[in-house]
């Protein structure tokens, strides 16, 4: 078996994987995390996604490929650039793009609950956990990714991760399965 082979890319992959590296973004969420958010957002029959961080669209991409038609999506990013490549090529009903600070938005949601989150931004991961946590389901599924050393990480990043990571083991109202595969996957299921 080899896990970096994944042959069912989402349609709009290619094209924002393009524009992606045309404008030197380098946050984007790799292969085997799209696969699996596809394979995670296929479980939720019918379910309510929330991604923080949509950066250009890749893991928003995936995520829709594994929603079902009944399925709906929001997906926030801080910057206008990106997200415009995302809503470019992903005209999706059930997606929902929203421009604004994760940071603002979180602690004033009062809206419905979400089935399963993708904290791909600071916020809803290091920042504001328990927001994020307030508005997931029980039951619910909350994936965060880069819990291994990346490229891009600044000086003295390594420690904060290491630290929410023994937050997380700490607490008993969470199941978390930690794999040292992909970009470093934290699965956490809301008790």
């Amino acid at each position: 078996m080899n896990d970096k082979v994944i042959n069912d890319l989402p349609a709009a992959y290619e094209k924002i994987s393009e524009a992606t590296v045309e404008m030197q973004f380098n946050m984007a969420s790799d292969l085997q995390t799209g696969s699996l958010l596809k394979t995670l957002a296929a479980s939720k029959s019918s379910g309510r996604f929330l991604e923080l961080g949509t950066g250009t669209g890749l893991a928003t991409s995936w995520l829709a490929a594994g929603m079902d038609e009944r399925s709906y999506l929001l997906t926030i990013d801080n910057n206008s650039l990106l997200i415009d490549v995302a809503k470019k090529y992903l005209n999706d009903n059930r997606i929902e793009f929203l421009l604004a600070d994760a940071y603002e938005w979180l602690p004033s949601y009062t809206g419905k609950k979400f089935d399963l989150i993708f904290a791909d931004s600071m916020a809803g991961k290091y920042d504001l956990f328990e927001e994020a946590m307030r508005i997931l389901e029980s039951a619910g599924l909350y994936i965060i990714d880069d819990m291994l050393p990346q490229p891009n990480w600044p000086e003295g990043h390594n420690e904060r991760v290491n630290e929410f990571i023994d937050r997380l083991e700490m607490r008993n109202d969470i199941i978390i399965t930690k794999m040292n595969w992909s970009t470093g996957i934290i699965l956490v299921v809301k008790k």
